[in-house]
């Protein structure tokens, strides 16, 4: 599964849990009311997040919509792979992230990324080839609250023969690897997500995941209707 440049997340919570925070986090000295206030809070100006993921409390990166343009560097091969990263508001991502997987073609493999089961962030991934395009996407549609909700899981469509990866991740940014970049990129202008090469990530400052136990028993029953078992090795899939 590609991977989003910037830092993993220094602080987790969970609706069901006591939330976890770093020594430096802005979160350690927050009272469970505070807490709860910044949790509930989901508009920023134009900006609608999903449940999954939240700020830091000192808001060190405000989120708003838009991309930017990327390069990851594959760190077995060495090659550069272009990259658009994007953030997109709560009522336009999942049918922007539908949208962007008919660039795919007919047929795509499949990664599921779970943290569900690690105390501090530990992911796990899930490896599904040769699925059909309209299968996969009605199963995407029945699990959609999850997809957008969970800050515990992420899912990568990939087609390894045209070198193109979707990654929807745990902190539901869109990531888009692989050239032409341009199809993409009228996608997101289509669905008013525009360039903005100076734009910051929720990714690349502290910020806080959430989960319940109700999603995590909703991402078994995915793994399960895509066919995939928990001790597969995703190392097959293509590496951005």
């Amino acid at each position: 599964m590609g991977l989003v440049p910037g830092y993993r997340s220094s602080a987790s919570t969970s609706s069901d849990a006591t939330p976890r925070s770093t020594p430096t986090s802005s979160f350690e000295s927050l009272s469970s009311d505070q807490l709860e206030a910044h949790m509930e809070k989901f508009r920023y100006g134009a900006f609608d997040l999903t449940d999954a993921v939240r700020p830091s409390f000192d808001l060190q990166v405000v989120p708003r919509q838009g991309f930017r343009h990327d390069c990851y560097t594959d760190p077995k091969s060495g090659t550069k792979i272009p990259v658009i990263m994007a953030a997109a508001s709560r009522e336009r991502l999942f049918d922007l992230f539908l949208d962007l997987l008919d660039c795919l073609g007919v047929t795509v493999d499949v990664v599921l990324e779970t943290s569900h089961y690690g105390d501090s962030g530990e992911h796990q991934d899930l490896y599904r080839e040769h699925i059909d395009m309209p299968v996969l996407k009605s199963t995407l549609y029945d699990f959609e609250e999850l997809i957008l909700n969970d800050g515990c899981t992420g899912i990568a469509v990939l087609n390894p023969a045209k070198q193109q990866e979707i990654q929807f991740d745990e902190h539901k940014m869109l990531i888009c690897y692989g050239s032409p970049l341009e199809v993409f990129e009228r996608i997101l202008i289509k669905h008013d997500v525009y360039p903005d090469e100076q734009i910051r990530f929720i990714t690349e400052a502290e910020h806080v995941h959430s989960s319940t136990d109700v999603f995590a028993r909703q991402f078994a029953q995915l793994q399960s209707r895509l066919g995939m078992d928990l001790d597969q090795d995703a190392d097959q899939a293509f590496e951005c």
